[in-house]
């Protein structure tokens, strides 16, 4: 044990100079050090150049992430300024990327509004960089600084001429802050690049990874009328338009679109100055009473029968909206550092005062429309009372007790932190996970076929299906805006068991969808899990071992083998592989194996998708040069890939294509063209092939070693033969069992593979995006069939659970 000090005086007081207070809890600043905080790096330099936008200085801005997993964001602003600090005595670029709570965003001279208020942004960025240099271009000129850690390791310098203006700052996120990842999420960032594109509708955004050849380009003129258009491009609007309401008052700028759908949920995104306000504030409180008040006031009126005139609530007003929130305020008060909330109680009042007046006029000038608004609102009013009249009469019939009695099986604890849940899918799953469990703190409830999906379900219908009312009375916290009650949850872990197979797929997103649509505070406390099961069983002799994934088995498989096998390149210089670079070769090809099967199904053989790799073809706008198109048709005939001539070409104003013929596939013919760069499998092949290309064209000897240490080899043809011959040759002696169902496991496989909190794997369901969240679940759910399609096509390849 160590000594405990009970002394503290004024010693024991720490200060912390400079950005060490940064570096010390970056959490504070950031958020956290997982992916979010490491996002959260780039959405502060980007706001910056946002920042300058707003004022009106910058229309482009250019964000690159580059191979290294370095960032480089780029603006055409006024520049950040170079000159002495008149009593800092240092230069204001270094003032400002060195310093906390320096910038010039606090009063309203440089910038009339901001996101960055709080003067911590580049600095914070600065202090979690291992690496960052800030290169600024103005008054003719181009000024540069180097900085590491937070602290500059160069004097301020200038390096050229340049008639342009704006800052360029580069960095590399420190790996010893960031210890989970510092591995940038494409997807993650273009979300919200895309977002800001939507809420700036001037300016051009151009963003590119080098990592994967992937690039986009965003510039939404349409603003947010383009950004509600774009959230129900995958949904049925019920008027074809978004209704676009904008005005001023006391210097808060008000920007609403909304539209209504065919859906029943509602889709409500905020921001402030370009911020996103994911829990709302006084201005989401603003439009929410704006828009009642002025629904039901239309209602009264003569305009529709009397029977419709039901007093409508803000909930059924609400049903079935999609509605994006933007406002300007020259001081926000935000709710901690990472502003989440905007707690401004005037900029309630502005937001009703300009909404009420414009929904008011607009609604007049369109009856058709307002009737059809009017039609929704009150078939969900309608929809509720008959929900309210379906849950009394649940109550009064006592049936809760009865549907828990029924298929629950309770466990012993009492305290819900120490319970969990199993949702299993059947009774025979459900049979082997009661048999397999821990009594004392597992519960199983056992559901028969496919819960509703109630993506496309009004609430009243999803409370008169049977498998949804055994799970909410399961559950205990209740269901629907008045009566739902997160503190009530019997279970704080809720473990989703379904089978690894297309209909276990099927039912654990059934049942994502409705803890997304009807329990949210669930998946945003974090309770809800997904149970992973193993897809494979190796068994050898008496021992067994079991595999999550295939990348998992083909890692042991691989390990194995290199065990008892080496790998020759032939050639007249002959090079041996084993050990673990035996292992680490077979996962990338194996990878690729996997990629040039969904390649040829695309109709894009291998031969093509490796010239074009080998030609290092990252972009699809490389298509649009004609010279560049023409080169490479020129390589193909000198490759002697192409029969013949190239049978036709078409060039059009964004793109050159040709449709060629494969020599040695007789009638085949494919497209070289721009679409090929946009599959994701293609940007996966490019990332590992230059280190798998010198055995793709190679031939192999393989050289088997026995127990007794003889040695066999023989010839093998090209490297797809190699990597099934080291597969093969670590199967045998074994059986491999491939699960797909919980049901052919028994009850101690059940418990030691998926139940046992020491062994299984769970994956927490979490919303790092809920714009994202609510696109996936509206694709995979909703009612349109090409948007599902598109999905599965892009994310073919990631799939680890299919059965066919």
């Amino acid at each position: 044990m160590t000594e405990e000090k009970n002394d503290y005086g004024a010693e024991q007081i720490k200060v912390l100079d400079g950005l060490e207070a940064v570096r010390k809890r970056p959490a504070m600043y950031i958020g956290s050090t997982s992916e979010v905080g490491l996002h959260h790096l780039i959405w502060e330099v980007v706001d910056n150049s946002i920042d300058e936008a707003l004022a009106g200085y910058c229309s482009r801005i250019r964000i690159t992430i580059h191979e290294n997993n370095s960032v480089t964001v780029e603006d055409d602003g006024r520049g950040i300024p170079v000159d002495m600090h008149p009593t800092e005595n240092i230069s204001a670029l270094e003032l400002v990327m060195t310093t906390l709570h320096a910038g010039g965003k606090f009063d309203h001279s440089t910038y009339k509004v901001s996101g960055g208020l709080h003067g911590v942004g580049v600095s914070v960025v600065n202090a979690l960089s291992s690496e960052a240099i800030a290169t600024v271009r103005r008054n003719g000129k181009i000024y540069r600084q180097t900085y590491a850690y937070g602290d500059k390791t160069s004097e301020l310098e200038e390096i050229g001429t340049s008639e342009k203006t704006g800052s360029t700052i580069t960095f590399q996120p420190d790996s010893g802050i960031f210890q989970e990842t510092t591995v940038y999420n494409y997807e993650t960032v273009k979300t919200r690049i895309r977002e800001l594109s939507f809420l700036n509708k001037d300016i051009k955004i151009h963003l590119k990874d080098e990592r994967s050849g992937e690039e986009d380009k965003f510039h939404a003129t349409g603003g947010l009328l383009s950004y509600v258009n774009y959230l129900n491009r995958n949904r049925t609007p019920v008027f074809q338009e978004p209704i676009l309401i904008t005005g001023e008052k006391d210097q808060v700028e008000v920007e609403i679109a909304f539209q209504y759908y065919d859906g029943y949920s509602e889709r409500l995104f905020s921001f402030v100055n370009n911020i996103n306000t994911r829990e709302g504030g006084s201005h989401v409180a603003g439009f929410r009473s704006s828009l009642t008040k002025c629904i039901n006031r239309y209602a009264s009126d003569d305009i529709i029968p009397k029977n419709l005139r039901e007093k409508m609530g803000g909930e059924d007003v609400r049903e079935g909206l999609t509605c994006v929130i933007s406002v300007h305020v020259p001081d926000p008060q935000f709710e901690g550092q990472t502003k989440t909330k905007l707690g401004n109680s005037e900029v309630k009042s502005i937001v009703e005062s300009v909404c009420t007046e414009k929904l008011t006029q607009f609604l007049e000038q369109n009856p058709h429309i307002a009737k059809r608004i009017l039609g929704k609102v009150v078939e969900a009013a309608r929809a509720r009372e008959a929900a309210k009249r379906a849950r009394d009469l649940s109550r009064k019939k006592g049936s809760t007790s009865l549907l828990m009695a029924g298929k629950l099986a309770e466990c012993q604890e009492k305290d819900p932190a120490k319970r969990e849940i199993f949702i299993v899918e059947g009774d025979s799953a459900g049979g082997s996970a009661k048999q397999g469990r821990d009594r004392s703190i597992q519960a199983i409830l056992p559901l028969r076929g496919k819960i509703m999906n109630v993506e496309k379900a009004r609430f009243d219908k999803i409370l008169n299906s049977e498998e949804i009312k055994q799970l909410i009375a399961a559950l205990g916290c209740g269901i629907g805006k008045d009566e739902f009650d997160v503190d009530k949850l019997r279970y704080h872990k809720v473990i989703i068991m379904t089978d690894a197979d297309v209909d276990g797929a099927h039912i654990r997103t059934l049942l994502l969808t409705f803890f997304y649509r009807q329990m949210l505070p669930l998946v945003q406390g974090g309770f809800i899990y997904i149970g992973k099961p193993p897809l494979y069983r190796l068994g050898r002799g008496k021992k067994e071992k079991y595999f999550l994934e295939d990348s998992e088995l083909n890692a042991h498989l691989f390990t194995e083998a290199s065990e008892k096998v080496r790998v020759t390149i032939n050639g007249e210089e002959p090079v041996v592989i084993q050990g673990s670079d035996m292992v680490s070769l077979m996962e990338k090809l194996s990878i690729y194996q996997r990629i040039v099967a969904y390649m040829h199904r695309m109709n894009i053989w291998e031969e093509m998708l490796y010239f074009m790799l080998e030609n290092n073809i990252r972009s699809a706008d490389q298509f649009a040069n004609e010279e560049f198109v023409k080169e490479l048709i020129g390589k193909l005939h000198a490759d002697k890939l192409v029969i013949g001539n190239v049978r036709s070409c078409r060039w059009r104003p964004d793109c050159y294509e040709a449709d060629i013929a494969i020599r040695g596939k007789v009638q085949i013919m494919m497209t070289l063209g721009p679409q090929i760069p946009l599959i994701n499998e293609y940007r996966t092949a490019l990332s590992i092939f230059k280190e798998i290309q010198p055995y793709l064209k190679s031939t192999f000897t393989l050289t088997t070693i026995a127990k007794s240490g003889q040695e066999t080899s023989r010839e093998v043809g090209d490297w797809n033969e190699m990597v099934q011959s080291v597969r093969d040759e670590s199967f045998k002696g074994s059986h491999l069992q491939r699960y797909k169902g919980l049901g052919e496991m028994n009850p101690d496989q059940l418990w030691e593979t998926t139940m046992n909190p020491e062994n299984r794997t769970l994956v927490q369901v979490t919303i790092n995006d809920a714009e994202q969240a609510d696109d996936i679940f509206t694709t995979l759910m909703g009612d349109k069939v090409e948007p599902r399609r598109e999905f599965i096509q892009n994310h073919a390849l990631e799939v680890t659970d299919l059965d066919i």
